[in-house]
């Protein structure tokens, strides 16, 4: 049975590592949440690895400045694997293309940097990478008529970000995910690599590796706001989860300011997911 915590603190001692979501649960895009970092320094500082596990479609390297620009202290975690790290084999893989990309060219350009992939028109195009929306604004419905036309020509979809939708400050975009959900629905053929898909957690082991070994999958914990990649992914890793009831729930999943166990139970139920754990908000 999932059990509601009021601190991290109560299971610390049950596990060694930890799988960190970043946006909903260290920040909001905006601004870093004080009691999540802070959480993470108190788990490192008693001997934990903490690895932050964020479905971004950009290589872990631009990660750190984007979470200083936002207040995240730099010792709340010892590495980051991100989804853009993942999918850039499969880009790879598929190079030279040449490929149709769906995104905001310029924050997206550092996960084609130095692949030998040849941009193209929809048209021209071998297969689609998808890191995003064109702009802010769009909603999925928008590339409805770019769905039609990729799947008249059964061209494959290589989904940076798996995530369905996402918090930024007071706002919730969305996110290449939902537009990776619609043309599969449609039949469309999707490859997608970060949670909860096995090969963003290969890579996280990989870093408890280098950090000295990977426990035992029953010593790792996974955190996160998002039922269908975090908590979905530990459970297809067969990892214990902490669910965090806030980030793109907002407080739907609150009552009178604190957690409601039949609320996230519900929602959890409806992607057939299950957490060991749920928390309001990391602390």
């Amino acid at each position: 049975m999932m059990r509601i915590l009021d601190s991290i603190d109560r299971v610390a001692d049950r596990y060694d590592a930890l799988f960190c979501d970043i946006w909903g649960v260290v920040h909001n895009g905006r601004r870093a949440y004080p009691g999540a970092c802070a959480a993470l320094q108190r788990m490192r500082a008693a001997g934990k690895r903490v690895i932050l596990i964020s479905n971004v479609p950009r290589p872990r390297s631009v990660i750190p400045d984007q979470l200083a620009k936002v207040g995240a202290p730099g010792d709340a975690w010892d590495a980051i694997v991100t989804s853009g790290d993942a999918t850039r084999a499969a880009l790879s893989a598929r190079a030279p293309g040449p490929v149709f990309r769906i995104g905001i060219e310029d924050y997206d350009a550092p996960l084609y940097e130095g692949l030998p992939l040849e941009a193209a028109p929809l048209e021209s195009a071998r297969f689609i990478s998808i890191t995003g929306l064109f702009r802010w604004e769009d909603t999925p419905a928008d590339y409805a008529g770019i769905l039609r036309a990729a799947l008249a020509r059964d061209l494959e979809m290589v989904c940076a970000n798996p995530d369905i939708i996402v918090q930024a400050g007071e706002r919730m975009l969305w996110c290449a995910g939902a537009v990776a959900r619609d043309y599969e629905k449609m039949g469309g053929r999707v490859v997608m690599a970060g949670k909860p898909f096995a090969p963003i957690y290969e890579l996280a082991y990989r870093e408890l590796d280098a950090l000295g070994g990977a426990p035992d999958r029953a010593r790792i914990l996974c955190i996160g706001d998002g039922v269908g990649t975090d908590v979905a992914g530990a459970n297809g890793q067969g990892l214990d989860s902490v669910f965090i009831a806030s980030g793109m729930h907002g407080e739907a999943l609150w009552t009178n300011g604190a957690a409601d166990a039949a609320k996230i139970e519900a929602a959890l139920a409806q992607e057939n997911a299950r957490a060991t754990y749920a928390m309001a908000a990391l602390a």
